[in-house]
């Protein structure tokens, strides 16, 4: 298999793994977004998820949940990556890992917010949410889940592909999983949003880790380094 992966042209091997996370979670969002718009599947699910968590609210548990969600709200969580990004910069020496993080999060806000505009779909009932009208934009995706998600996994690529360590796979792996989870759960327990919107946001951060991913290595590609190389 590793022979035959060699015998491919360098450009092919450059944009392969990145197209085809993007590709994968492309149809998973696509599958989603049909659902969601046939009302069909588990869609049925959503709405007793959503009430289920609105009968067994408690006030500590909700105190914590509006903390993460604010964390990676639209507001602070720009500052935060703005943030993060100038001091990555600092320590590096080059804007390029920094640039392909901030420009991640702006592609993904993009494609989240003409998702919601061209599905428009409803937020859950004002009944069941902790602020009734807090949230006023559309519902699918979920911004916040779309944030969590391009933030961790495009940060977590860029730290990786530097060492290629399977014990740093594994974390970054694990620290996804965990930190979209939760902030997804603080939608959902909150009833700003779906389960079907929580796992569109995550395809979208999923399709956008592949355009880094792509990017990426077609820099390291015109550079003459192999692709996915620690860059200088």
């Amino acid at each position: 298999m590793r022979d035959q992966w060699l015998r491919l042209p360098p450009l092919a091997r450059a944009l392969l793994p990145g197209l085809i996370v993007a590709a994968v979670s492309a149809v998973a969002f696509l599958e989603l977004m049909d659902v969601v718009v046939e009302q069909d599947e588990f869609v049925p699910w959503d709405e007793p998820l959503i009430a289920w968590f609105a009968d067994h609210r408690v006030a500590w548990l909700t105190t914590v949940m509006t903390v993460i969600t604010t964390v990676f709200g639209p507001i602070v969580l720009p500052i935060l990556v703005a943030v993060g990004a100038g001091f990555w910069r600092w320590r590096s020496g080059s804007w390029r890992d920094p640039a392909l993080l901030v420009g991640a999060m702006i592609v993904s806000t993009v494609i989240t917010q003409v998702a919601k505009m061209a599905i428009g779909r409803a937020r859950p009932s004002e009944e069941v949410q902790a602020v009734p009208g807090l949230e006023t934009s559309f519902s699918f995706p979920s911004g916040h889940t779309t944030g969590a998600a391009t933030l961790v996994l495009v940060t977590g690529y860029l730290l990786w592909r530097g060492e290629r360590s399977r014990h740093v796979l594994w974390w970054w792996a694990l620290a996804s999983v965990v930190v979209i989870g939760i902030v997804g759960l603080t939608r959902m327990y909150l009833g700003y949003h779906f389960l079907t919107d929580v796992a569109a946001g995550a395809c979208v951060g999923l399709f956008t880790l592949g355009l880094v991913v792509t990017v990426d290595r077609l820099m390291d590609l015109k550079r003459g380094l192999p692709p996915g190389a620690q860059p200088a």
